[in-house]
């Protein structure tokens, strides 16, 4: 970060801790968006800033964060907080994503695989694997932008939808880490994120171009990918009314994700087949020997990005808002054959065996099963998504602030294309018999209405607030006959259907006990509901479509924190918290199945709950912070949707299930130093450990047993992040940062022993480098190396290697 900007984050940090800095009073903004915290109500910063002791005294108070984008995350918890400022992305990120920005903040981890990543980026946190989508929140401007209708990647795919921010518009983004607000559902267990975009005071104007390059090697195969990005953005401010367009083309090619395999137990006795070469010998994520025969799900994806954000003041305390977003996707995914016949052309399907009716061909003078159109699979997506987020608020900071808000999500257009198993390369390429994959009428929408009551005379601050959010999933899979490039939808493979829908009130009650004691307790009480499931296998009925009865529950999630001014510079917060996350749709009714992969639900799921609870110090001496945080969560029933190769039927296989107890306990410790050494010199790391253990379960993977013990999956012992920022003048920065992540199971019986292969989850330590140079007021470049030691390491599908970036952009 830069001096000024850790300066920024670091009086952000505190007041949404519940902490108050020594420094110049928060000036008043008549241009702010009306923000829902509270007023200090004792120990203001302005009376802070009467005092100059020789080290800053935090101070505990009940606070108001006034600012242009003031955070909509809940102020007066006394729990984790990180944030990352417009300033810190600019010059220390090589943000070419809006996930991008929360690359080296601690203990979280985006599973982004390739620039314009949709379908697989999914953040995990401290006791939250890159499995499990469903336990985080992630919000823009106060619109749900996590995707509650599945967990994870299994079948469907359900990340946050990340496409719907794009780096350039953001101006901070917060994190809480825990479920200790009442005011967000128990997917917020694992962390919330909240990304605030920019609203203008004046005219201003962006422009931004950026490129990106790969060389990649793995598995023999030497290539180069490339992406382009271009960005622009305009906005203005007239009295009382305020607007602000972004709009950015991402055009990328990733490398391959996924490899056509032949385990070498599954070789058969047999003469007929085609003798090939160029197979590739390895271990697969058991240490069990196998071919790789190809590479596939290269995507080539263009995706285009709206945003409109407007607002008007009705009165100098009450803002109406509305934003637009419309994210649309071109995605191409390719494949292609290592396999060379005897004259050197490449090998898509063997040699029919007359008796068997089956295609065999021979690697290494061994009979396998023939490649299929399954082993080299093309898919042709366009996808258009629409947001719409409206909201009524005041902040008038007196004894009572209210907010009405409702936002929608919208699967306009969804359609997923794909060649059969029967049909192989070449020939697919121009047409020939496939799948249509139609998710369109999917979506969820929201309302709520919130209030704030700070009753006069009294240190407490009280918020409440009644929710609604729903989710409908609406899938039909077809076959078509014809050209599965182009025909509409022939007989009906498979259509799934089902609606979620929560409701929920809640209440809590910040409470400044002493000028040195802050309490806040709170209560969330939910009605879940899950109802109108059903899904149907044939366009015959036969089999008898499965139809599923409504369920109902309700829950009661209290929370409570406390902090204590133990010394002039130090702060303890101890936070505890229950979250009861509900099943998705998808996981309830979301059976489906495709060329190379299928999904069975379970309608019979129950919701995971989970008690979460940390214990903080939190030091500020000069320039210097620092915090040491112990965490522990315990969940019961934890829902988990494994994947798992079936060598029989040569695809993924994905079944989701509740395990009985998950105990998770680590500790994280960050430091944070602005002009350390060496003036203009900035450093910030973190390191967590932890121990994540499956306690109890009554399923397993093979054998009864075989998980008791063993480690949640994708949550390492050891993570570490560390950043050095350095100012050699006006003109002139440059970052370098550093990243680290201990041994991974993908497994819940931990049978994936090696990690450095397909589908495994290895260790890594990887180092990005970023230049900026302010050529002038209105013009900047920079210039980037990500994974700068080109580490080679696999999360399920391998990351990138080593990337170069550059950009350029003007500032009106």
């Amino acid at each position: 970060m830069t001096k000024t900007a850790l300066a920024r984050a670091a009086a952000a940090c505190a007041a949404l801790s519940g902490l108050v800095l020594a420094a110049p009073p928060a000036r008043a903004c008549d241009d702010c968006d009306g923000d829902d915290t509270p007023a200090a109500l004792t120990n203001t910063a302005a009376a802070a800033a009467d005092e100059t002791p020789a080290l800053p005294r935090t101070r505990l108070g009940l606070v108001r964060v006034a600012g242009a984008a003031p955070s909509s995350l809940p102020t007066n918890i006394p729990t984790t907080r990180e944030t990352v400022t417009r300033e810190d992305i600019e010059r220390s990120i090589n943000a070419t994503d809006s996930e991008d920005a929360l690359k080296y903040l601690p203990s979280l981890l985006v599973r982004k695989r390739y620039i314009g990543d949709y379908n697989h980026a999914i953040l995990s946190s401290r006791a939250s694997g890159t499995g499990n989508s469903a336990r985080s929140a992630v919000y823009a401007d106060g619109v749900l932008l996590s995707n509650y209708l599945g967990n994870g990647v299994g079948g469907l795919s359900f990340p946050p939808r990340w496409g719907l921010v794009t780096p350039e518009e953001i101006e901070r983004v917060d994190v809480m880490y825990g479920p200790f607000s009442a005011a967000y559902p128990g997917n917020s267990v694992g962390a919330v994120v909240d990304y605030q975009t920019r609203m203008p005071t004046r005219f201003e104007a962006y422009a931004k171009l950026g490129y990106s390059t790969q060389p990649s090697e793995l598995y023999g195969l030497k290539a180069t990918y490339r992406a382009w990005q271009a960005s622009a953005s305009v906005g203005s401010r007239d009295g009382a009314f305020s607007w602000w367009l972004n709009v950015n083309r991402t055009d990328s090619d990733g490398q391959p994700l996924t490899f056509a395999t032949r385990p070498a137990n599954t070789a058969t006795a047999g003469t007929v087949g085609t003798t090939v070469t160029g197979a590739v010998a390895g271990l697969n994520n058991a240490n069990a020997p196998w071919y790789l025969i190809g590479a596939g799900t290269q995507y080539s994806t263009t995706q285009d990005h709206l945003k409109l954000k407007l607002a008007y003041d009705i009165s100098p305390t009450v803002r109406a808002s509305y934003v637009l977003g419309l994210w649309r996707n071109a995605a191409d995914g390719n494949s292609v054959s290592w396999l060379r016949d005897a004259a050197g052309n490449p090998v898509y399907k063997g040699t029919l065996d007359p008796v068997s009716k089956k295609e065999f061909i021979f690697i290494d003078g061994k009979q396998f099963a023939g490649p299929t159109g399954g082993d080299f699979a093309l898919t042709r997506e366009k996808l258009q998504h629409a947001m719409h987020g409206v909201s009524v608020k005041s902040h008038t900071g007196g004894e009572w602030d209210w907010e009405v808000a409702a936002s929608l999500y919208d699967y306009r257009r969804d359609d997923k294309r794909q060649n059969a198993a029967t049909n192989p390369q070449p020939g697919a390429l121009s047409g020939g018999a496939g799948t249509l994959a139609d998710g369109s009428g999917t979506g969820w929408h929201s309302l709520a209405a919130k209030g704030i009551w700070r009753p006069a005379g009294t240190a407490h601050v009280v918020d409440f607030g009644l929710q609604q959010d729903s989710y409908k999933l609406n899938y039909l899979t077809s076959n078509i006959a014809g050209n599965y490039l182009a025909d509409g939808p022939g007989e009906m493979v498979n259509k799934v259907r089902g609606k979620t829908r929560l409701q929920a009130a809640y209440a809590q009650d910040a409470w400044l006990i002493t000028t040195d004691w802050k309490a806040v307790l709170g209560l969330r009480a939910e009605h879940w509901q899950a109802f109108d499931g059903r899904t149907d296998f044939s366009a015959t009925g036969t089999p008898a479509p499965s139809i599923y009865a409504a369920r109902s529950a309700n829950f009661l999630s209290p929370k409570a924190a406390l902090s204590w001014q133990a010394t002039a510079q130090t702060v303890l917060k101890a936070s505890v918290g229950r979250a009861v996350r509900m099943p998705t749709v998808s996981e309830l009714y979301g059976a489906t199945s495709t060329t190379n992969s299928q999904y069975i639900n379970d309608p019979n799921l129950q919701p995971e709950k989970s008690w979460t609870a940390e214990l903080s110090a939190e030091s500020a001496w000069g320039a210097l912070q620092s915090r040491v945080t112990l965490f522990a969560e315990t969940t019961r029933d934890s829902l988990y949707s494994q994947t798992l190769l079936d060598p029989v039927l040569n695809r993924n296989v994905s079944r989701v299930q509740n395990i009985d107890r998950i105990a998770t306990t680590g500790l994280e410790a960050t430091l944070a130093a602005a002009d350390l050494v060496l003036k203009g010199l900035d450093l910030s790391a973190s390191v967590t450990v932890t121990d994540s253990k499956i306690k109890a379960n009554r399923g397993f993977v093979v054998t009864p047993g075989d998980t008791l013990g063993k480690w949640q999956p994708n949550i390492p012992r050891w993570r570490a992040t560390a950043l050095a920022a350095y100012r050699f003048n006006d003109a002139w920065s440059a970052s370098l940062a550093a990243r680290y992540s201990g041994r991974q199971y993908r497994t819940l019986n931990n049978a994936d022993v090696n990690g450095f292969a397909y589908q495994g989850v290895s260790k890594y330590a990887t180092a990005d480098l970023r230049v900026l140079w302010r050529i002038s007021r209105q013009w900047s470049a920079a210039a980037g190396i990500d994974n700068l030691n080109n580490y080679q390491y696999w999360n399920f599908h391998n990351y990138p290697q080593r990337s170069y970036s550059a950009e350029l952009k003007f500032d009106l």
